[in-house]
């Protein structure tokens, strides 16, 4: 149901923007996540509305807690989020489950070790306003750089350029993310690429395109940190391995990698 409000001596529209955030014992990262979507909310409901090019915003905030032993929970209701407790071990079930839990027409994903830019609300409302964008992505920057860690992510920038594909931080309409059914829950790892590739074909049936941001989203080392700034070269020797984990046939990479040294 659209939401409406006064905006002077009109009546108008409201766009909600519902905000999810997975976070596996996320204490020591997801208050500067937050603060970081709370800065942006308040740009995107200071810039909206009237006299503006979009509708009035309003923001919420989802975190799905999952499988968490620390404060994160805690965290996120002190910060005013909606918090949904999620006992899976798949990523994409994560995602989805914080999707279910959310009543915006507009949905965004960001992971807990990440910080948005300030106008990255307010710019999403602008593009989706616009009617010929199905969503998008957004440009990724690391929080810390060193030779490795730039070089890794030259590499990436190629391949998004390439494949007209990104990550980071992603955004559609509600509809549009549930009618190609959110993220998908048999894929252990590479499940946002699967999505953005998917809603991108979603798009161009309906003749919308799959944009990426002109903002950045930083995001932490926490990986390069752990296993070494130059790490993801190597991983050529785990080819077998990260192949099977893509596949969904065995998961012991993705465990690795992922969801066992998030603590």
């Amino acid at each position: 149901m659209v939401k409406i409000r006064r905006v002077g001596d009109d009546v108008v529209a409201v766009t909600r923007i519902s905000v999810i955030v997975p976070a596996h014992n996320e204490e020591r990262w997801l208050p500067s996540c937050l603060a970081s979507i709370a800065h942006a909310r308040s740009v995107a409901t200071r810039q909206s509305g009237a006299g503006h090019a979009t509708a009035p915003v309003e923001v919420e905030v989802i975190v799905v807690a999952n499988r968490c032993t620390d404060r994160t929970a805690d965290l996120a209701r002190a910060a005013g989020a909606v918090v949904v407790e999620d006992e899976h071990r798949t990523i994409a079930a994560v995602r989805n489950a914080g999707a279910a839990a959310a009543t915006g027409d507009i949905l965004v994903t960001i992971d807990a070790d990440s910080r948005m830019d300030e106008r990255a609300l307010v710019t999403v409302a602008a593009h989706l306003a616009l009617g010929d964008v199905v969503g998008g992505c957004a440009r990724v920057e690391p929080e810390r750089h060193s030779l490795g860690i730039d070089v890794t992510y030259a590499l990436l920038h190629v391949a998004e350029r390439m494949s007209g594909l990104g990550g980071g931080m992603y955004w559609c309409w509600a509809s549009d993310f549930h009618a190609i059914g959110g993220f998908n829950e048999h894929q252990v790892m590479g499940e946002d690429l699967d999505f953005a590739r998917r809603l991108r074909e979603h798009g161009r049936a309906s003749g919308r395109r799959f944009r990426r941001l002109p903002v950045t989203v930083t995001t932490s080392c926490r990986k390069f940190d752990q296993f070494g700034d130059w790490h993801t070269f190597g991983l050529v020797r785990q080819a077998r391995d990260v192949r099977a984990s893509l596949q969904g046939s065995d998961r012991a990479f993705a465990d690795r990698y992922f969801y066992d040294i998030r603590s």
